[in-house]
C-alpha cells in the first residue's frame, strides 16, 4: 500500500519529488468533463485533539478527446493510491486502471496515468478515497466551535468554504467554475448531530461499521460548480419560514443564539420572492438553508441551497443591534440570495469575470433591500457609499480593471475586492439608469434563461442587454452595450470630465481623461477614454428626476477621445450640474464661475432645490479636485460652509469622508487645534438640530436620520462639540452602575459605539476592563464588534499594547476573523497608530503565519498605515520594510502596492496643500457666523 500525502509545503520533508509533467498550464486540460459526483464524507468529532474526516468520491466523467491521464485538483489530502479504481461504464469488457500518479504543486494538479488510453465518447467512473484533518484555516472542510453556556465547554461543528478554489482541500475534483455537474452528497456522523448540504435529505440509515453513527444521503443536486458545494455537521437549532410556494426555508444558528434568527427568517423569504419576480425564474431548488457560523473568514457565501454567514452578517438582536447592524444583515442576505441566480444558476466561465457574480449581487441586493424596506432609503445610501469607495480606490495607478486576466489562485483571492463588488455594482447601476427599467429587466431575464445551469462571459450579458436596448429603443441602433461597457470593465480607473463654459454663446466644451491621485503622472501619460452618458440640469430647470442621458461622450474606433460640445445652455447668471443623481462614475471639473454660482445657491439660496445626492457629489468633487490641485482649496472649504444648513445624511456622509482624510494628516501637526475649532463650528448646528446625544430615536420618522445622528455624534464627541462628551460619560457611568450590566444597558443602541469609545478615551483601566468583560460575556456578534472597536479608543499606551497582544491570541476571546477590527481600532487611534505600525513591522512574520493561508485577510491591517502616513521619511521606512520582508508579504502584492501609492499621494498632498488648507481653515474661523 502506498499513501500519497498531498501536502504541498512538505514535499522536501517527506522525501518526495514531483514527477515531470508536460502539462503546466494553470487551467485544467479540456479532454475530460465530469458528468456526476457521488461524494461520501465521514466526520469524526470524538477526539477534540484529532478532528478529522475521511471519505470517497465517485466521479462519472466523459472523455471528449483521447487521453492517457486524468488530471484534476487535490490538495492537503491523504490519498491511498492502491484503492483508486477506474472503469469504463460503456462496456464491462473494457478494463482500465491507474498505473501511477504525479503532482503539480503549483496548480494543485493530481495527475493519474491510466493503464489504457481513455477513449473519446466513453464515460468512465473514477473512485478515489481521501482523508484529512478538519483544519483550523477557515477554508476547505474545516472546524468551528462555540462555548456551551451550560457546560462552559467547546461544542464542535464542521463547515465548508470552497470559493474560490478550496473544494480541492475537501475531496478530489475538477475545481474550476465551468466544470459543472450534479452532486449526490452523503454525510456520515454521530446521530446526535444534524447534517446539512445543498439539497434536502433523501434518506437516513445506520452506519453498519460505527455504533450510533448514521449515513445521511441528500437528493441529487442540479448541475453546479464545485465552489458552490456545501455541507455541515452541527448541533444547531433552526427557525422555519413560511413561503407561499413549496420552497423550504430555514435559518440555523447555535442553540443559544436561535432567537437572533427572527429577522433573517423574515427578510430572506421576502427577498427571495422579489428576485423570482425580477428575474422571471423561480428559485430552482426545493429548499434553502441559511446558517450562522461562529468562525468564518468571508462575510457570507452563496452556496446553492445552503448559504453560510458570519454571525454578524445573519444574526440580529433588537436589544443589542443598531439600525446600521440591521441594514447590514438585510443587505448581506439580499446579496447572497441574488447569487442563487447570478453566480449559481448562471456562473462565470472563469474568475476573470468574477465581477459578474459579485457586482451583480451587490447591485441587485440594493434593489431588493429598497423594495422590502423603502423607509430606509438605502438605495441612495448604498449608491453613494459605493461611489465614495471607488472614487478613492480606482484613482490609484495600481488599481485594476473590473474584468482582468487570472492565472493563479492568489490572483483570484485578490479579485474579491472593492473593484469587483462596488465598482461592478456602480457601473451596473449606471447601465440600469441609461437603459431604463424595462430594457434592463428584459435583458437580464433573457441572459439568465439562455445560460441557466451553464456558464457565461461578460460578452454574453452584453449581447442580451443590447438586444433588449434596441427592442425597447433605449439606445440608438448604432450603439451597442459591449462598446459602451467594455470601456468601463476592461480598463482601469474612471474619467474626470473637464467642462469649460462659454457663457456668452450658451455652450460648453467637454474633455475627459483618467483621474489619478498621483500628481507626478502627467496628463499626457494618463490617457483613457470612456463612453459617458451625460445627464445634466441647469439652475433654471432644476430637473433632478430625469437621469437619462441627454447626450454621450464617445470614443473613437481606436479608443481616442472624441471632442464634445454642448449647446443651449443658460448664461452667466445660472449654474449647470452634470451627472444627475451621480448616475455615472466620473468627476466633474467646472470653471471657477460655475463653482461660485453653485456655492452661492448652497450658502445663500434654496440649497435643497439641488438634489441631495448631487449635494453630496459637489462636496466630494470639490475636495478631490482640491486634493490633486485642479482647483484651489478655497473653493472646497467655501462650499463646505453651507453644511451648517445641511440636515440630510448623504451630504454629511460625503463631507465626513473627505474631512477624515484631512484629519488623518492634520491631527499630527501643530494646526490640530485650529482644525478642531473649525469642526466644532461646522458640526454644532446639526448636532443641536438632532438633540445631541438625547435618546430621541423613537421620534425619528426618516430612518436615515438615525444614521445621521449616529454619525454626527461620533464626530461631535471626538471634537468635544456641545455637551457630547459629558453626556456620553454620564451614559457610561450609569451603565457601570447597573447591578447586571450584561442584561441592563441604559445607553441608546444607536449611540453605543460613540458612548463606549468616548468613555474609553476619557476613562481609565477600570473602564477598559469593564468593557472587556462585557465583550467576553456578550452573546451577540454585532455588540461584540461595537465593543471591539471601542476598546481601541483608549489613550493609555500600556492598554493599547495589551490590546494588540490580545488581538492575535484567539484563545483570549477575539476570533481570527475579527482580529482586523481590533487592530484597526488601535491603528486609527492617534496614539495607537505608531504602536500598531511598530507592532506590525516587528511581528510581520508571526502575523503572516497567523493568517496563512488566507493571507488576504492580512491586507485589511494596512489601510490605517496608508491613510495616516504623510511624511517622506515614514514612507521611505515602510517602502524599505516591504523590500526586506517580501517573503512575509507574499500574496499581498496588490494591497502593498496600493498602500505605498496611497502613502505617496499623502506625502505629495502635505507638500502641496498643507499650508493652503491651514490658511483656509484659519480664515473661516475668523469669519463671523451668520
Amino acid at each position: 500500500m502506498r499513501l500519497l500525502l498531498l501536502l504541498v509545503a512538505s514535499w522536501a520533508v517527506l522525501g518526495l519529488t514531483l514527477a515531470d509533467s508536460s502539462y503546466n498550464h494553470f487551467r485544467l486540460p479540456t479532454a475530460l468533463r465530469p458528468q456526476k459526483y457521488n461524494l461520501r464524507v465521514l466526520t469524526h468529532f470524538e477526539d477534540p485533539d484529532n478532528l478529522r474526516f475521511e471519505g470517497d468520491v465517485k466521479i462519472l466523467f466523459k472523455v471528449l478527446e483521447n487521453a492517457n491521464n486524468i488530471t484534476l485538483h487535490a490538495k492537503n489530502l491523504t490519498i491511498d493510491e492502491s484503492l483508486i479504481t477506474l472503469r469504463d461504464t460503456s462496456s464491462a469488457n473494457k478494463k482500465n486502471c491507474v498505473s501511477g500518479t504525479e503532482v503539480n504543486a503549483v496548480h494543485d494538479f493530481y495527475v493519474m496515468r491510466t493503464c489504457e488510453e481513455l477513449v473519446a465518447g466513453d464515460v468512465y467512473e473514477l473512485t478515489m478515497p481521501f482523508a484529512a484533518e478538519l483544519n483550523r484555516q477557515l477554508e476547505g472542510y474545516y472546524r468551528s466551535s462555540y462555548i456551551d453556556p451550560v457546560t462552559n465547554k467547546s461544542r464542535w461543528l464542521s463547515i465548508t468554504q470552497f470559493e474560490p478554489a478550496s473544494a480541492r482541500l475537501a475531496f478530489p475534483c475538477f475545481d474550476e467554475p465551468d466544470y459543472k455537474a450534479p452532486f449526490v452528497v452523503t454525510l456520515g456522523y454521530h446521530k446526535r448531530f444534524n447534517g446539512l448540504s445543498n439539497m434536502p435529505v433523501k434518506e437516513i440509515k445506520p452506519n453498519e461499521q460505527i455504533a450510533d453513527y448514521i449515513w445521511c444521503e441528500f437528493e441529487e443536486s442540479v448541475p453546479m460548480s464545485t465552489y458552490l458545494v456545501a455541507y455541515s455537521v452541527n448541533d444547531f437549532s433552526h427557525k422555519p419560514s413560511t413561503l407561499p410556494n413549496s420552497t423550504l426555508f430555514r435559518t440555523w444558528a447555535r442553540p443559544n443564539a436561535i432567537e437572533q434568527c427572527d429577522y433573517a427568517a423574515e427578510v430572506g423569504p421576502k427577498v427571495l420572492q422579489y428576485y423570482e419576480d425580477l428575474f422571471g425564474i423561480k428559485f430552482p431548488l426545493p429548499k434553502i438553508d441559511q446558517i450562522a457560523i461562529p468562525d468564518f473568514s468571508a462575510g457570507a457565501m452563496e452556496n446553492w441551497g445552503l448559504v453560510t454567514y458570519r454571525e454578524i452578517a445573519l444574526l440580529y438582536s433588537a436589544q443589542h443591534s443598531s439600525l446600521a447592524d440591521k441594514q447590514r444583515v438585510a443587505s448581506i442576505i439580499a446579496h447572497e440570495l441574488a447569487h442563487q441566480w447570478f453566480g449559481n444558476l448562471v456562473t462565470m466561465k472563469w474568475w476573470t469575470d468574477l465581477w459578474l457574480n459579485e457586482g451583480f449581487a451587490t447591485y441587485v441586493a440594493s434593489l431588493g433591500v429598497d423594495k422590502i424596506n423603502p423607509e430606509w432609503r438605502s438605495m441612495a445610501q448604498e449608491s453613494l457609499s459605493n461611489l465614495l469607495v471607488i472614487f478613492r480606490k480606482d484613482a490609484l495607478e495600481t488599481s485594476h480593471p473590473i474584468s482582468r486576466p487570472i492565472e493563479l489562485v492568489t490572483e483570484i483571492q485578490e479579485s474579491f475586492d472593492q473593484i469587483s463588488y462596488q465598482k461592478g455594482s456602480t457601473v451596473l447601476r449606471m447601465m440600469h439608469m441609461f437603459l431604463g427599467d424595462e430594457s434592463f429587466r428584459s435583458g437580464i431575464q433573457n441572459y439568465l434563461q439562455k445560460f441557466s445551469y451553464g456558464n457565461a462571459e461578460q460578452d454574453n450579458l452584453w449581447e442580451s442587454l443590447t438586444e433588449a436596448a434596441h427592442k425597447f429603443r433605449a439606445l440608438p441602433k448604432s450603439y451597442d452595450i459591449k462598446r459602451i461597457m467594455d470601456s468601463w470593465t476592461l480598463q482601469t480607473g474612471y474619467p474626470i470630465i473637464n467642462i469649460t463654459r462659454d457663457y456668452s454663446a450658451g455652450s460648453a466644451k467637454l474633455s475627459q481623461e483618467r483621474y489619478l491621485l498621483n500628481t507626478q503622472i502627467s496628463r499626457a501619460q494618463r490617457g483613457g477614454c470612456w463612453w459617458v452618458p451625460l445627464s445634466y440640469t441647469t439652475q433654471g430647470e432644476r430637473d433632478f428626476t430625469n437621469t437619462a442621458p441627454k447626450t454621450w461622450m464617445e470614443c473613437g474606433s481606436s479608443g481616442e477621445v472624441l471632442p464634445k460640445t454642448i449647446t443651449g445652455l443658460p448664461g452667466k447668471d445660472q449654474w449647470i450640474i452634470f451627472n444627475t443623481q451621480m448616475s455615472t462614475l466620473y468627476k466633474v471639473n467646472y470653471d471657477e464661475r460655475n463653482w461660485k454660482l453653485l456655492i452661492d445657491t448652497l450658502t445663500n439660496g434654496d440649497f435643497e432645490s439641488i438634489h441631495v445626492i448631487n449635494r453630496a457629489q459637489l462636496i466630494d468633487d470639490a475636495f478631490y479636485l482640491a486634493w490633486t490641485g485642479e482647483q484651489n482649496y478655497d473653493i472646497a472649504m467655501e462650499l463646505l460652509e453651507y453644511m451648517r444648513r445641511e440636515r440630510e445624511y448623504l451630504p454629511w456622509k460625503s463631507a465626513f469622508e473627505n474631512l477624515k482624510r484631512l484629519r488623518g494628516i492634520i491631527r499630527q501637526t501643530p494646526n490640530l487645534e485650529f482644525f478642531k475649532r473649525y469642526l466644532q463650528k461646522l458640526i454644532e448646528p446639526v448636532y443641536e438640530h438632532l438633540n445631541g446625544l438625547n435618546d430621541t430615536f423613537a421620534n425619528i420618522e426618516q430612518q436615515d436620520q438615525v444614521l445621521l445622528k449616529t454619525m454626527v455624534a461620533t464626530w461631535a464627541c471626538q471634537y468635544q462639540v456641545g455637551d457630547c462628551v459629558p453626556k456620553a460619560l454620564n451614559y457610561f457611568t450609569a451603565w457601570r452602575s447597573e447591578q447586571d450590566p450584561d442584561k441592563q444597558n441604559p445607553v441608546p443602541i444607536n449611540l453605543r459605539q460613540t458612548v463606549y469609545c468616548t468613555a474609553i478615551r476619557h476613562g481609565d483601566d477600570g473602564d477598559w476592563n469593564f468593557l472587556w468583560m462585557r465583550y467576553n460575556n456578550s452573546n451577540v456578534a454585532a455588540e461584540k464588534r461595537t465593543i471591539m472597536s471601542s476598546l481601541g479608543c483608549t489613550r493609555e499606551v500600556w492598554l493599547l499594547q495589551r490590546y494588540l497582544a490580545l488581538t492575535f491570541e484567539p484563545k483570549q476571546g477575539i476570533r481570527k476573523q475579527d482580529s482586523m477590527w481590533a487592530f484597526q481600532a488601535v491603528a486609527y487611534n492617534e496614539i495607537g497608530f505608531h504602536l500598531a505600525r511598530d507592532y506590525f513591522m516587528n511581528n510581520v512574520d508571526f502575523i503572516y503565519k497567523f493568517y496563512s493561508p488566507i493571507v488576504k485577510d492580512m491586507s485589511r491591517l494596512l489601510p490605517p498605515f496608508s491613510e495616516q502616513t504623510f511624511q517622506q521619511s515614514d514612507f521611505d521606512d515602510f517602502r524599505n520594510f516591504v523590500t526586506e520582508h517580501r517573503s512575509s508579504l507574499k500574496g499581498l502584492e496588490q494591497a502593498i502596492q496600493q498602500t505605498l501609492e496611497t502613502m505617496l499621494t499623502n506625502v505629495q498632498w502635505k507638500e502641496r496643500n498643507y499650508d493652503q488648507v491651514s490658511v483656509s481653515i484659519r480664515s473661516l474661523l475668523d469669519k463671523p457666523t451668520e
